[in-house]
């Protein structure tokens, strides 16, 4: 599991003064990429290999509303991990308490946009998603 820290910014939030929806699943992006840069392999590595992960499905459940200048911690976590695909899990709080979870659904394509078995061709990347695997973070 990784914690990224976001603070909210004027620009996210609408005529409301709150957080629009839209950006927690900028968030989640944000949060992912911190969790991968923190388990040693970022994006720019994976490409570099030739492995992309496009987003295949999101969940988003809000729970409160965030405003300008909060800080949200995002935990993200592997909740399930295949060779062809996985899954992170996310949980935001403001304060200790619970604004937004949500799940990320991804695939594993190589240069040619085929779906690839990362277990095959990444063996030591999909082992230390396996072993990040997590049941619940909240």
């Amino acid at each position: 599991m990784s914690t990224y820290t976001h603070k909210v910014q004027y620009y996210e939030t609408d005529r409301m003064g709150i957080t629009h929806h839209s950006n927690y699943i900028r968030w989640m992006e944000e949060a992912r990429t911190d969790f991968l840069d923190k388990i040693g392999f970022n994006y720019a590595e994976m490409e570099a290999k030739g492995l992309s992960s496009p987003v295949i499905g999101v969940k988003c459940d809000y729970k409160a509303s965030t405003t300008f200048d909060d800080i949200v911690e995002i935990k993200a976590y592997v909740l399930s991990c295949t060779s062809a695909k996985f899954v992170v899990g996310y949980d935001m709080k403001k304060d200790d308490k619970v604004v937004f979870t949500g799940e990320s659904t991804h695939c594993f394509l190589d240069t040619n946009g085929k779906i690839i078995r990362l277990q095959k061709e990444l063996p030591n990347f999909y082992d230390i998603l396996c072993k990040n695997q997590q049941e619940n973070a909240i």
